[in-house]
């Protein structure tokens, strides 16, 4: 993986984590989101159990991925939406698929079963990684929302999901 390693994430990576997403954020195409959230509502909304950074050799956090519950209903349990968001700087080098490899095996010894997300189509780098991940096109969200970072715009939303093939 190219010196990289994928370690849990840790409240001190906060300002790392937030930084790369806020990159993200930046690039019009990553999210409806304009500004990244303060730590603390970053925090209590992402699932503790799997957030996870890569890290190269000397430590630097390169991206991250968590999750969030989809839904507060039982049968809605094994199902997460998750994010992942690479530095743009460090792009190319494996870590995005690093960060899926590894939520993927984490949440399905929780017994996830379903992780999804939605991705705008013209994020194409994130929508060729996600299918070498295994994950698939359940559809697009045509016109879903207006972006407001950038007025007026309708945006599409392609969800994709990876039903686990571990868990019954």
């Amino acid at each position: 993986m190219n010196g990289i390693s994928i370690r849990p994430m840790r409240a001190t990576d906060a300002p790392a984590v937030l930084a790369i997403y806020q990159a993200g954020l930046d690039s019009g195409d990553a999210s409806f989101e304009v500004t990244a959230p303060a730590w603390e509502t970053f925090d209590r909304t992402r699932l503790r159990a799997h957030r996870l950074v890569a890290v190269d050799g000397a430590g630097a956090v390169l991206g991250w991925v968590a999750v969030s519950p989809v839904s507060a209903r039982p049968v809605y349990a094994g199902v997460v939406e998750h994010s992942v968001y690479v530095d743009p700087a460090t792009r190319g080098r494996g870590a995005g698929r690093a960060l899926l490899q590894a939520l993927i095996a984490s949440t399905e010894s929780a017994g996830i079963w379903t992780i999804q997300s939605g991705v705008f189509p013209e994020n194409t780098a994130s929508l060729a990684l996600h299918t070498a991940c295994g994950f698939r096109v359940v559809g697009v969200r045509e016109r879903v929302g207006r972006h407001p970072g950038r007025p007026g715009r309708w945006r599409d939303v392609v969800l994709l999901e990876r039903r686990s093939p571990h868990i019954d």
